[in-house]
């Protein structure tokens, strides 16, 4: 199934409608062998061999961020995130400068969202993890992991312990117990960083979505039917169960589009589902939405605002959204209803 976009997964051709002689065709790429997710590339070209190109550059750029910011998985001349845990407590590691780029933004995240999104939860969410691996292998015999462990592991979540040296290039980790993850924030970030690079290429025009993390690049480069130029992004139901596949859709140009759910990676434990976003503060999957979507320029600060905001009760997140410019907030709440942020209706789409 990991074919590249060489080998052609998932590459089709789509003529923009009510156009007889377009200038450029519409063209898409699938691939899914980075981040542990499905990436989609919608854009335009004037023959499929230039999309494919322009599809594997970006490729080619997405997985450089991938290698770097793994936690699991060794590569060769590549020091990672997963070089840096293992080595915490033990010495400095030479890294890429974008992993110092990532990790400082993960700071500043961290630090304004007052804890809420935290880098260094490693040592939390690896216990989690680990429980959650084990009651999917084996369900009749979930747990949930012991209070006293994921207390004695959060003991070593201080983000002050990370310590970046931006002039040696270097990052490390003082606390030995220490580990990053950076699964709240990473994605997004190379999703930006990917977007951003295409930019510079001359593209005036994608879609580009990594495991839901969506960010665009202009417009459409053709009107639909109602003369509408924006991409148009469905927002996901979190409820599996519903006829009602999309909650709503919301226009972007040069925007991004994040969501965090209870529906992404879970496990189940005596009837109940836990889900893999955790609270800081509870050490517990947090209970406050079923899902939270986030509006923003962009996507590395959608997917840090979305776990953020997801640890927050409504009107704490409401009132930090609202003290943003150029964001916007969709919460779906327990009982399924709706809290938008003051202009989040504005980018719905109608009908």
């Amino acid at each position: 199934m990991k074919k590249t976009i060489a080998a052609c997964l998932g590459l089709m051709l789509l003529l923009a409608s009510g156009c007889a002689r377009p200038k450029t065709l519409r063209y898409q790429a699938e691939f899914l062998t980075l981040f542990n997710t499905v990436t989609r590339i919608v854009g335009y070209a004037n023959s499929e061999e230039e999309f494919s190109a322009l599809a594997e550059q970006i490729r080619d750029k997405l997985e450089e961020y991938h290698q770097l910011y793994d936690i699991y998985n060794d590569y060769d001349g590549v020091s990672n995130l997963k070089t840096i845990n293992d080595n915490a407590g033990t010495a400095p590691v030479l890294v890429d400068g974008r992993i110092i780029d990532m990790l400082e933004f993960a700071k500043r995240q961290c630090a304004e969202s007052g804890g809420r999104v935290n880098v260094a939860l490693g040592a939390v969410l690896r216990i989690w993890h680990d429980y959650r691996e084990a009651g999917l292998s084996d369900p009749q015999n979930a747990e949930l992991p012991p209070a006293a462990l994921l207390e004695e592991a959060a003991r070593h979540t201080n983000i002050e312990d990370v310590v970046i040296d931006r002039e040696a290039s270097t990052v490390y980790l003082k606390d030995p117990e220490m580990s990053l993850d950076c699964g709240a924030v990473a994605k997004g970030y190379a999703t930006e960083q990917a977007a951003l690079y295409a930019e510079s290429l001359g593209v005036k025009s994608l879609l580009l979505s990594v495991g839901g993390n969506i960010r665009a690049i202009g417009e459409k480069a053709e009107a639909d039917g109602k003369g509408e130029k924006r991409w148009t992004i469905g927002i996901q139901n979190p409820d599996k169960a519903s006829e009602k596949k999309e909650l709503l859709s919301v226009l972007i140009a040069d925007f991004s589009v994040v969501s965090s759910g209870v529906y992404e990676r879970y496990y189940t434990v005596n009837g109940q589902k836990y889900h893999h976003v955790i609270d800081p503060e509870t050490l517990m999957p947090s209970a406050y939405y079923d899902q939270v979507t986030i509006l923003c320029r962009d996507s590395g600060l959608g997917d840090a605002l979305s776990t953020a905001v997801f640890n927050m009760p409504l009107n704490e997140g409401r009132k930090y959204i609202e003290n943003l410019d150029g964001v916007e907030a969709l919460w779906v709440m327990k009982d399924g209803g709706l809290e938008y942020s003051s202009g989040f209706l504005s980018r719905v789409r109608a009908g």
